[in-house]
């Protein structure tokens, strides 16, 4: 059985599509969510603490801006291909923006959302957390996963 995020397309017998088909914007919102789960998950491992301390600690890392540190930590070790979904993502005409980033924050997220959506579309889960971890233990941000979120990150 095949295991991974890639699984849930197998499981639910969702049509694979051509992936130039979709739109960055498209791409980006399945992105956000591949990226949601990683973070869940690391955060939640070896816890047992109140839902909103849970969610203090995903929210700092989810956050625009902390993508935004990620993908830059991460650029030169994308390959060509990556480079251009990651750009078209980050320059796709989005008619809304966050409450809580600058625009350029906003955009380089979506830049780096829409290329975990490319990479979850071509079954890539394997270089997904590879760059993710390589994102975060650049960052710093994989580090709070063992300390207090709240005190660490309100400092």
């Amino acid at each position: 059985m095949e295991e991974g995020i890639s699984a849930i397309r197998n499981t639910f017998d969702i049509p694979e599509r051509d992936i130039k088909t979709y739109s960055p914007l498209t791409l980006a919102f399945l992105g956000d969510g591949v990226f949601e789960i990683i973070v869940r998950s690391i955060v939640v491992a070896g816890r047992n603490v109140s839902p909103s301390r849970l969610h203090n600690a995903s929210a700092h890392i989810v956050k625009a801006a902390s993508q935004r540190r990620i993908v830059e930590a991460i650029e030169g070790d994308l390959t060509e291909d990556e480079a251009d979904v990651f750009r078209r993502g980050r320059n796709a005409k989005s008619y809304t923006h966050a409450k809580n980033a600058s625009v350029s924050d906003y955009r380089m997220a979506t830049g780096f959302e829409t290329l975990l959506g490319y990479l979850y579309l071509l079954k890539k889960d394997d270089r997904i957390l590879e760059l993710v971890k390589m994102g975060l233990e650049r960052t710093g941000l994989l580090s709070d996963k063992t300390g207090d979120f709240e005190e660490k990150n309100h400092a």
